[in-house]
C-alpha cells in the first residue's frame, strides 16, 4: 500500500491540463473500513493537502456523525476522489474531475483495501463511475433509491455550502437518507 499510494503521490498524467499543477489528494490504509469518493479537491485543499478541509468536509463529517479525529483516521476511512488533483475553475465552480485518475488509480487502491464494508459515493461523477447504468437519470433519484446500492454503495449529494437549496427543496434526505448513513457508519467504525 505504501508503494502504490507513494506512486500516486508522484502522479503527473494530466499535470499539463491543471493550472494549479499536480498534488494528489488520497489516503488509504489496509484496514479502513469506508471508502469516500468524492469529486476532486478545492483551492484550499490544494493548498493543504487535507482532504476535505473546508466548508464541504464539515458538512461531510456532521452527516457522518463522526468527530475530525475519527474521519482523519486511515484505518477507518479512505479517501480517494474522482480525481485527485485540483481540476481548475469553470463558469460556474470548479472543473469536473479529470477522467485519468479513477481508471488509472481506483481499481489498484480498492485492491489494497480488502476490509472495505461501504462504499460513499459523493456526487454525480462518482456514482455515474461506480454505479453505471445501475444510476437513476439525476443525482436526485440516484439519492432517493440509495436503498438499491446498498450494503455496497450509498450514494450522497456534495455537501458543498452551494447546495442548501438541494437540501431544503429535498426533506427527505434529512429525514430518511442521514440516519441510514449515520447508523452505518456507526456500525462499522
Amino acid at each position: 500500500m505504501q508503494d502504490l499510494l507513494l506512486h500516486i503521490k508522484q502522479c503527473t498524467i494530466c499535470e499539463k491540463h491543471l493550472p494549479l499543477g499536480s498534488r494528489p489528494i488520497v489516503v488509504a490504509h489496509p484496514d479502513a473500513k469506508i471508502v469516500i469518493i468524492g469529486q476532486a479537491p478545492g483551492t484550499k485543499v490544494h493548498k493543504t493537502g487535507i482532504p476535505w478541509n473546508d466548508p464541504s468536509g464539515n458538512q461531510l463529517r456532521n452527516w457522518l456523525g463522526v468527530t475530525e479525529e475519527e474521519f482523519y483516521d486511515a484505518t477507518k476511512f479512505a479517501i480517494m476522489p474522482m480525481g485527485f488533483c485540483y481540476p481548475g475553475k469553470g463558469k460556474t465552480g470548479d472543473l469536473p474531475p479529470r477522467p485519468e485518475c479513477a481508471p488509472q488509480w481506483h481499481k489498484p487502491l480498492l485492491e489494497h483495501l480488502p476490509d472495505v464494508e461501504l462504499i460513499i459515493l459523493i456526487g454525480m461523477y462518482a456514482q455515474n463511475y461506480y454505479l453505471g447504468k445501475q444510476a437513476k437519470n439525476t443525482l436526485t433519484e440516484t439519492v432517493a433509491n440509495f436503498k438499491d446500492y446498498l450494503p455496497t454503495y450509498l450514494p450522497l449529494p456534495h455537501p458543498s455550502p452551494r447546495n442548501r437549496f438541494w437540501l431544503t427543496k429535498n426533506p427527505w434526505f434529512s429525514k430518511e437518507v442521514l440516519p441510514e448513513l449515520k447508523n452505518r457508519v456507526k456500525k462499522i467504525i
